[in-house]
Parts: C-alpha cells; structure tokens; sequence
C-alpha cells in the first residue's frame, strides 16, 4: 500500500479579495438575478423591521385604549406583511439557489475540462482521490455560498443597522441596554472565527486525504486481498476516518460553544432591558449611574415617557438583532469554506502541467505515415535520464519493434511520440512535420494505441469499440471485430454489441479485454499503430488469434510494436533493442541473432525458458 498522502495546504488569507473577485465572475451571467435577489432580502429585511413597531402601535395606540377594531386592523397588517415576507423569501430562495446550482455547474465543467487537458505528469504526482474532492466536495462548498452566503451576508449587514436604526428612533436608552453586551459578542464572534478556520482547513485536508486512500483501495482491492492485508487496510483507514473524525468533532465543539455564548448574551439583552425598561414602564425611575450620562448626553430625547409599546417593540427587537448576528457567524464559516475550497479549484484551473499547444497551428492528418526521431532526450523528473540521444526512423507502411528489458525505455518512446510527455532535447516529426507543431487533437487522431492494460468504460461493447465517435459506424465496429476474432465472443452474448459493460470490463477476461481493444483500434482505421506489449497478458491460444488478427492490422499502416515475447515480432521490418535508454541494436530478426548480442542474448534465454516449459513474460 501506498503511504497516506496530504494536501500540503497553506494556510492563506481569512477572505481573499482576489478569490472572491474570481468567484464573482462566474455571477456575471445572472448579475440581474443576484442584484434582484439582493434587493428581496432588503425588502423582507426591512417589512421584519417593521414588524416590531406596528406590535408598539398596537399596544399603545390599541389595546391599551381597548381600541379593538383598531387592533384588528393592525393584526390584518400584521398578517399582510407576513404573507408578502414570506413570498419574497419563496422567490427569493428559488432565484438563488438556481443561480448556485448554475454556477457550479459551470465551475464543475471548467474544473472536468481541465483534467482532460493535463498531461500524465500531472496525474504521475496527484492521488485521484484529491482530485474527485475538487470536483464534488469543493464545488458543493461553493453552492451553499452561491444560493444563500453572498446575498445572505449582504442582507443580515442591512437587517441589522436598519435594527439599529430604528431602535435608536424609538428609544436612545434601551438600544444602549440592548448593545451593552454587544463587544462581548464581536470578542467571542472573533475567536470562533479564528478556531474555526483552522479547524476547517484541517478537516478538508483530512476528507482529501480518505477519499485519496479509499480510491485507491478499492483500486487494489484485488492485490489487497491477494496479500490479505485487509485487517492491515482496515487499520490504515481507521486511523485516517479518526483523525477526519476528531476534526469535524472539533469544529463541532466550537459551534456548540458560541451558540449558546451568543443566545446567553442575547438573553443578557432581554434582561437588562426588561429590568430597566420595565421599571420604567411601571414608574419612575431615577437616573444613575450610565442612565445619569446618558440623560445627560441624550437630553429631551432621554426624557420621553417609554411606553408598554416600545418595551414590547425592542424585546422583539433583540431577537431580531442577535439572529442575524448570529446567522453572520454561521455565514462567516460559509465564507472561510469558500475561501479554502475555491483556493484549491483555482489551483488547479490554473495548473499549467500540460503540453504547451502549437500556436495557431496549420491542420494536419497523417499520410503515409513516416516517423523520425533526431538525438532525442526524455526525463520524466527532469533529473534522471530515460532516454538518451535517441535516433531512429519508421518509414511509411513499415514495422519496427522495440525490444530491451524493463526500465530500457521503451514505452517513454511511445508516450513522447504522442505528446504524453514533452522530451527535453532533440525533434520528433511526423512525415516531416514537426509534432510541437501539430495541434494534439489532429496529431492522435489518425493514431492507435493498443496497451498491455486495457481499460473498458462503463457503457455497451459498441460503445468501447466507437469511444463515441461519431466517424466509427456500426458496420466499422462490427467488421473491426470480425477482423480481429473476438465477433464470436461478442455474438454469443444474449445482448451481442449491446452488452452492458461493468467498470473496467471486469466480467471479461483478460483475452476478451485485449481482443476488444484491438477492435477499437481497427475501427478508427488508424494510419499509424502502436501496440505497447499487447500480448503479454494473454494465454498461447489467445495470443495465436491475436497474431492473425495483428498482420491484418498491421497490413498498410506505419507500426510500432513494443514487446517483451520476442517470438511476437520475428517478421517486423526491423527491431531496435533499448538499453538503459540508449539505442543499441537496430536490424531485422536474422541480423540481430547473427549479431550475437543483446537482442540474441534475450531470445536464447527466451528460448531456453520456452523449452522448459516457462512462458516468457
């Protein structure tokens, strides 16, 4: 198993403008839906408001005069308002979280479409566990930004000064009982903020890190049970689930602390403003103390008669003020996950780990088919040497084998040919034209790869055999498939080429796999093939229909042909024996063993495991 892996976060800014201003952009096309649903939320914000003030109206101008059709009109009111809040809150919500569904569909494409173009070097170094949490978690972080956080952080700042405002108008002296535990408040709002941030980043670190080993787990699930590591496993995964448990427990501790700090304070609130201004309400009270200054301060406005109506109004009031309070802490975190996810999807929407592209390149398709390396040099780390001054040519129509024992280099041969990796010195054309001219797309297109490791997709036969390509024809498919044998196998199926395929074509075996690559590469009626150890999985019998299947497709294409059977390769126009990435042999069978070096030193040993009954691997 492989050792765990980490994000290797940094810690980065709480709110980053340039994050933020990046996030925006993806509002730009519902600019008018996010600027409409800003002006709801100030509407419901403002029709709460108001709501505690018609409440004094009623009591003092109402009830209190036993003015009862007055009541029920302001209890008609009441209800309008509600009914009308309660609307906007509907449209509101359906507006927004259409918008936050659209925008992260659009960041989900962008981020997928970004994985398509990064080169396997990317992919060499990244779990793909970390990356399938880009895609799904860190994008859904973003929905709950995008639908309520943006407007919703907007609207709570307005609800709570037109609070204040208000209650300033009604009674300068209980809104200053209302703030006294107001600095309490931003302290403790702080220090969640702070706690919480790090221990968000933390568990997101640690939910990369799970889905990293789970994926790769379950895409060994074959080797661990070989070895049966699964107790072994099941430990490594446990101590990875604890330590992601312990973190979501911890950002759980800190919520279940501030939430009550806060309703406590805001109680507090109530307290003190039942305690004064209900003093108040039932007789005169005498100043002192701060009620002295603020007399003092406030003059006539402090000396106003405080009414059932107001006490009334600002209990009301409180709670209103401490919710969005309250609701802009929840949002704060909403904040700082969006900050922590959006940061790691610009990192790799900005990722540059791929084959630079030719500049306006001129459109290209292959013809005959000729391939000519010059004193090529490749390094995958940019450190250790694979291939060294590399010389050699395919002329078109001809094959040419690649031979050498592992490690020679000769599969890195194939991945600079078709710009897997970039090579570091020398030049590879394609009749003639160079391939860092050649847009990748024209450059594959009239090329075949046939690996040792087949991959099958979910999907149908047909479907694996076309990869959707809409130039590949039922009648291509089929016939590809007659060509190369594996249409008696297909046909046999009770669903023949509609067959369901199961993830990596696991109710196949490895023969059925190999043979149906095979006929998606003769499909796409390729001008040039490369088959990279093609039959080093597969039975003798097998391999034997694969031979025949192979002259025919090789007939009329340039090939290359990697293989580690030499037996395989005995009719190619030439071989090219690698060894530790040099090119030192080149020539046809006959030449090679009259040679009596490296190539007739690995077919005498081939032949002699053969005569003992051991299969060349």
């Amino acid at each position: 198993m492989a050792a765990e892996t980490t994000d290797g976060e940094v810690m980065g800014k709480a709110v980053d403008r340039t994050l933020l201003r990046r996030l925006v952009v993806y509002l730009s096309p519902y600019k008018w839906s996010v600027i409409g649903s800003i002006a709801m939320a100030i509407a419901a914000a403002l029709l709460g408001a108001i709501r505690p003030y018609i409440s004094k109206i009623a009591i003092d101008d109402h009830l209190l005069k036993n003015d009862f059709p007055g009541l029920l009109r302001l209890t008609a009111v009441m209800f309008g308002l509600l009914m009308v809040q309660g609307i906007i809150q509907y449209v509101l919500t359906l507006v927004m979280q259409h918008v936050g569904q659209e925008t992260i569909n659009r960041i989900r494409l962008d981020l997928f479409e970004r994985l398509q173009k990064l080169s396997l070097r990317f992919y060499d170094t990244n779990p793909i566990g970390r990356l399938v949490t880009r895609v799904t978690s860190d994008v859904e972080v973003l929905n709950e930004f995008f639908a309520s956080g943006l407007v919703m952080i907007a609207a709570n700042i307005f609800i709570i000064v037109s609070i204040v405002i208000v209650m300033f108008g009604m009674s300068v002296k209980l809104s200053l009982v209302t703030l006294v535990s107001l600095p309490f408040l931003l302290w403790a709002t702080s220090l969640f903020r702070k706690r919480v941030r790090v221990v968000y980043r933390d568990t997101r670190t640690q939910l990369s890190r799970m889905n990293a080993f789970i994926n790769e787990t379950i895409t060994g699930a074959q080797t661990v049970k070989l070895f049966n590591q699964e107790d072994a496993t099941f430990k490594q995964f446990d101590g990875i689930n604890q330590a992601y448990t312990d973190a979501q427990v911890k950002s759980v501790f800190y919520y279940a602390v501030f939430f009550p700090v806060v309703d406590l304070l805001s109680q507090l609130a109530v307290g003190l403003i039942i305690w004064y201004g209900g003093r108040e309400v039932i007789s005169a009270v005498p100043d002192f103390g701060l009620f002295a200054m603020i007399r003092g301060w406030f003059g006539s406005a402090s000396a106003d008669p405080l009414t059932f109506g107001t006490l009334f109004a600002f209990l009301q009031f409180t709670e209103m003020f401490f919710r969005p309070i309250r609701d802009l802490s929840d949002k704060y975190n909403i904040l700082q996950n969006t900050m922590a996810s959006s940061e790691r999807i610009f990192e790799l929407l900005d990722e540059q780990s791929f084959a630079p592209e030719a500049k306006d390149p001129a459109p290209f398709g292959v013809q005959g088919g000729a391939i000519e390396f010059s004193h090529v040099d490749f390094s995958y780390d940019g450190v250790n040497q694979i291939v060294t001054d590399l010389s050699f040519n395919a002329r078109p129509g001809e094959t040419v084998a690649i031979v050498g024992a592992t490690g020679a280099g000769k599969t890195s041969i194939i991945n600079i040919l078709l710009r897997f990796y970039e090579f570091s010195a020398g030049g590879v054309t394609i009749d003639g034209r160079d391939i860092r001219t050649i847009d990748t797309k024209d450059l594959r297109r009239d090329i075949a790869l046939v690996m040792q490791d087949i991959f099958l997709f979910r999907g149908t036969i047909l479907d694996n055999i076309t990869l959707g390509d809409e130039r590949v024809s039922f009648e291509d498919a089929k016939r590809a498939a007659e060509t190369v044998g594996v249409n008696r196998f297909i046909e046999s199926l009770p669903d023949a080429y509609n067959t369901p395929v199961q993830e990596r074509g696991s109710t196949f075996s490895v023969g059925q796999r190999q043979l149906l690559s095979f006929a998606r590469a003769l499909a796409h009626n390729p001008k040039i093939l490369i088959l990279d150890e093609a039959t080093s999985s597969v039975d003798t019998e097998t391999e034997q229909v694969i031979q025949r299947a192979t002259e025919k497709l090789l007939e009329g294409r340039t090939s290359i042909v990697v293989a580690h059977r030499l037996s395989t390769i005995q009719n190619a126009d030439r071989i090219l024996v690698m060894h530790h990435g040099e090119l030192r042999e080149s020539g046809t069978h006959e030449q090679l063993l009259a040679l009596g070096g490296i190539y007739a030193t690995l077919y005498n040993l081939q032949y002699k495991l053969q005569e003992k009954g051991v299969p060349a691997a």
